[in-house]
């Protein structure tokens, strides 16, 4: 057994101890402590907290992603044709690390009470453009350390879960955890705890469902089948989404049992939909190998890159320019915790900045990339090569567009979020401006996953098609 293990390890079908599994998903955990909290909570800063007008913030946050769609395919070719000495994807955990937690921290200062819009739309642009191009520097080589630690399918799955559960960990402690923190910040009255608490324990339920089923993806997958995993889930989402939108139509908003039961089931089809969907881009990546002899993990993870922050790009737009149409003004009192003192928000994402960075070196610690072209291999790799791969390789064509609608719908369903809990008590339920939140709640999400339902439908690449590739690579290599 243990001849067999090495021959397959000679192979690239490498199996990790569970030390490896938690460091690499602790990458995972580390971003979102700090990405998840920008895209749950940066938007409901501006408008509520640092004054910016919701239809310039969304502006905002579309001009930031078409920036991302011109650096992201520049970063995935530098990734793949360099090898830094650290490691040709986790040194960028360490490079890009304290850059990005320390711009991270920057976007939520709210030390310019005073200052015209001008100022701090200036402000709010230096500080979100520089995040946002950090964050890539390290999202792209992170998603290649997935497919360059093994070639294992069903190690690549576990991995996936693994990453993905630690991935929401985050989530639970950003969208819970933020409301609470920013309250204890603050010279808080007992009924601004009693909403921070509703806040933290309706926001947690979008994450909690992932302790309970992504443990048990590898076996679901394996009893209905790739696809159906995803049309089960997807259907689950949208049956939460509607349940959601007809208690949002009635007083029952305002009980908390029944709108957490809501969003517990639509949070439980949405994490197990999107979570799996990573474990097809080292699949995608092996596609590619087998078509052109490259193994070129970057630019793939380059191309994914751009379709999920084109997302979110649309995520990020829709809920400003939504708020703006129906003329959003938050509420005296309505979930602006941390208006009373200007660096609670701050001081927050300090914390949430500084464990993200010892995470980052954690994940570096226990990620040694086993499969990767080396520097002749790679040499040549070049920027239209990401234009290229998006051409001949059409499993990854399906997934870029599933990435765009899933992480669109969840940019969009997340920002609301904090507004459906900060206004269900204030605003009448026939009102414009209940009626947008809702819409962005539940309808325009709802109607997104369908569309991803029909995308996922036409994925091409079953396991056992997989397997055969990975044995064609191993015996190309041979000769």
């Amino acid at each position: 057994m243990a001849t067999e293990n090495l021959a397959q390890e000679a192979k690239g079908f490498y199996k990790l101890s569970w030390l490896q599994r938690i460091g690499f998903g602790s990458g995972d955990l580390a971003q979102n402590l700090i990405y998840q909290t920008i895209s749950i909570w940066l938007l409901f800063f501006y408008t509520n907290v640092f004054g910016l007008d919701a239809g310039a913030a969304s502006i905002m946050f579309l001009v930031v992603r078409i920036i991302d769609v011109i650096w992201d395919p520049i970063v995935g070719a530098f990734v793949d044709k360099h090898n830094p000495k650290l490691g040709k994807y986790r040194s960028y955990l360490i490079f890009a690390g304290v850059p990005l937690v320390g711009l991270a921290i920057l976007c939520f200062w709210n030390g310019l009470a005073g200052e015209s819009n001008t100022v701090k739309l200036i402000y709010a642009y230096v500080t979100y453009v520089g995040m946002s191009m950090l964050y890539t520097l390290i999202n792209v080589p992170y998603g290649a350390l997935n497919s360059s630690l093994t070639r294992d399918t069903d190690e690549i799955t576990i991995l996936t879960s693994v990453r993905m559960f630690m991935a929401n960990v985050g989530g639970l402690l950003v969208s819970a955890g933020i409301p609470l923190l920013v309250c204890y910040m603050t010279s808080a009255s007992e009924e601004d705890w009693k909403s921070s608490l509703s806040t933290a324990i309706f926001m947690g339920l979008g994450s909690l469902p992932s302790f309970i089923f992504m443990p048990l993806v590898p076996a679901i997958k394996k009893k209905v089948g790739k696809k159906n995993m995803f049309y089960i889930f997807l259907t689950v989402a949208i049956v939460g989404m509607g349940m959601l939108y007809a208690v949002g139509m009635t007083e029952l908003r305002n009980n908390d049992t029944v709108i957490n039961i809501c969003q517990f089931i639509k949070s439980t089809g949405v994490i197990v939909a999107t979570g799996y969907m990573w474990a097809l881009v080292p699949e995608v990546i092996s596609f590619s190998e087998y078509t052109t002899g490259k193994r070129i993990s970057g630019i793939v993870n380059a191309l994914t890159g751009i379709f999920f922050k084109a997302g979110m790009a649309l995520g990020g737009f829709v809920p400003g320019i939504v708020l703006w149409l129906t003329s959003y003004k938050p509420a005296e009192g309505a979930g602006q915790s941390g208006t009373t003192d200007p660096h609670a928000w701050f001081m927050t994402m300090v914390i949430f900045g500084i464990v993200g960075l010892v995470l980052l070196f954690f994940c570096f610690s226990q990620c040694k990339e086993r499969v990767v072209m080396d520097a002749k291999e790679t040499a040549n790799v070049k920027v239209s090569d990401l234009w290229m791969e998006f051409v001949h390789n059409r499993p990854l064509r399906v997934i870029a567009f599933f990435f765009v609608t899933a992480f669109a719908m969840m940019s969009v369903g997340n920002a609301a979020g904090a507004y459906f809990m900060a206004e269900r008590a204030t605003l009448e339920v026939s009102s414009m401006q209940w009626q947008g939140i809702l819409w962005l709640m539940c309808v325009i999400p709802a109607v997104l996953l369908v569309l991803a339902m029909f995308i996922i439908s036409k994925y091409e690449l079953s396991d056992e098609k997989i397997d055969q590739i990975n044995k064609e690579i191993e015996a190309r290599s041979k000769e």
